[in-house]
């Protein structure tokens, strides 16, 4: 009877955990069964889904010599089975003839077959795939993990359907283009953006031509900020004159002559010695279409001067440590001239949930058209899920933690004393009062109530 007791609340503990908290219950519970089940299953799930090879024929001659039983096809060979936080790690050895396609494109009966929430399938080298699978859905309540891989450049800000994490790196990618309709979470994935590289020895410039309501609250940590096409422009064309002078210096220090080892001649800023380099740029624009519209000549004349100086920091500024980082609702041919030679050097593309097919296009339709059909797909009642895609053809599901606003300006003023002086960009700085200390200081004599 005691024992029946203890089975019945463990089952009863198990499935609450598995309604109100499912990280708990993987780590507890579905972990251990989930691995079980893979490798009971395993054989069998191979075999019904395609992704086994025929017996060597050593093997059918010799079964037939010895009137025995025929071999049964072989399956990939498990190299290892990984237990992690939000699933398992699978990794596999495939057979000669069989194609890592096979397993990409089987994914989704893999998942029914193991009784898993989602598998995702990369190959890892030659011959080696490897199979992420995800116990629950890990993208319904983000949780980014405490270890974080964090470099120079490089920021966390935001978890894969897979249960790992997607970093922002503008050293691999300089420039990036997030697209996404009104209350999809387009904000909140810039606010974590502005979070994760507060930190970093990089100087903010934003560019908010919405009066500056979604940038200037963080401004303490912004070296520059426009809220108007007019300070854009002029924004915009300094930081092209400080990408000449950066230019300069990187030919400067280059000392290029056949005595010099190749280890020494500087290319970019990130071959100057520290002492000497200057600091990297990341160019945050809100909403590029207030940018590109126009009402008038003069207007028209504006326009072109911006997007001019877009697309040359777009093609030159990669070298010269300044990065792109362009939102907007909609992007594409119908802005006007020179917009679609800027599209293409945005290499990393994020789409939030998005209105109509046209929009899911210019973002992927170029570069993952896999992606068009999963961007459009996005319920409008997952806010933050997006589409993270890039230049090789590769996209993942993505969902940005809820960062409030007032979160992402507490972070940005503990960071404020990091923000650079960048002589460019000095008449662009935000005057901002100094932060208000909140300590109460301590007295012998008490105040008076007279």
């Amino acid at each position: 009877m005691t024992w029946f007791v203890v089975a019945v609340v463990v089952v009863a503990v198990a499935g609450l955990l598995r309604w109100r908290r499912p990280a708990w219950y993987w780590l507890s519970f579905g972990v251990a069964l989930a691995a079980v089940r893979v490798l009971v299953r395993y054989s069998s799930v191979m075999d019904a889904c395609g992704l086994t090879v025929p017996p060597a024929r050593w093997r059918l001659a010799l079964a037939r010599m010895t009137n025995r039983e025929m071999p049964e096809p072989r399956p990939p060979r498990v190299l290892r089975l990984r237990p992690t936080r939000t699933g398992l790690v699978l990794r596999l050895k495939l057979r000669p003839g069989q194609d890592a396609f096979d397993f990409a494109a089987a994914t989704d009966r893999l998942r029914h077959s193991f009784g898993l929430y989602g598998i995702t399938s990369r190959e890892i080298r030659s011959g080696v795939v490897e199979l992420r699978m995800t116990g629950y859905d890990v993208l319904r309540r983000v949780q980014m993990p405490r270890r974080l891989d964090t470099r120079p450049m490089r920021v966390p800000v935001a978890l894969r359907e897979d249960g790992s994490v997607h970093y922002r790196d503008y050293r691999a990618v300089p420039h990036g283009l997030t697209l996404g309709a009104t209350e999809s979470g387009k904000s909140v994935y810039q606010r974590n953006l502005v979070a994760g590289l507060a930190p970093h020895r990089v100087a903010l410039v934003g560019i908010d031509c919405k009066q500056g309501v979604e940038l200037f609250p963080l401004a303490r940590r912004f070296s520059a900020l426009a809220d108007n096409p007019d300070t854009a422009l002029e924004v915009l064309e300094a930081l092209v004159t400080h990408m000449g002078e950066v230019y300069q210096l990187i030919r400067a220090q280059q000392r290029i002559s056949v005595a010099v080892p190749d280890a020494e001649i500087a290319a970019d800023i990130w071959d100057l010695p520290e002492d000497l380099r200057p600091v990297p740029v990341v160019v945050l624009v809100d909403e590029v279409a207030e940018l590109a519209l126009y009402a008038s000549k003069q207007e028209e004349k504006r326009r072109d001067r911006i997007v001019t100086a877009l697309v040359r920091l777009a093609q030159l500024g990669r070298a010269a440590g300044i990065y792109l980082e362009i939102c907007g609702q909609r992007f594409g041919s119908e802005l006007g001239k020179g917009i679609t030679m800027l599209r293409a050097q945005l290499t990393g593309r994020t789409a939030h949930r998005l209105n109509d097919e046209t929009s899911a296009n210019m973002a992927f339709g170029d570069v993952a058209p896999d992606a068009v059909l999963a961007a459009i797909q996005i319920p409008a009642e997952t806010r933050g899920l997006a589409i993270a895609g890039d230049s090789t053809g590769g996209w993942h599901r993505i969902r940005a933690p809820h960062t409030s606003l007032r979160e992402a300006v507490n972070i940005c003023n503990k960071h404020a004393h990091r923000t650079p002086d960048v002589p460019a960009l000095e008449p662009f700085r935000p005057s901002v009062a100094a932060v208000p200390d909140t300590r109460v200081r301590l007295t012998k004599t008490a105040p008076s109530t007279a």
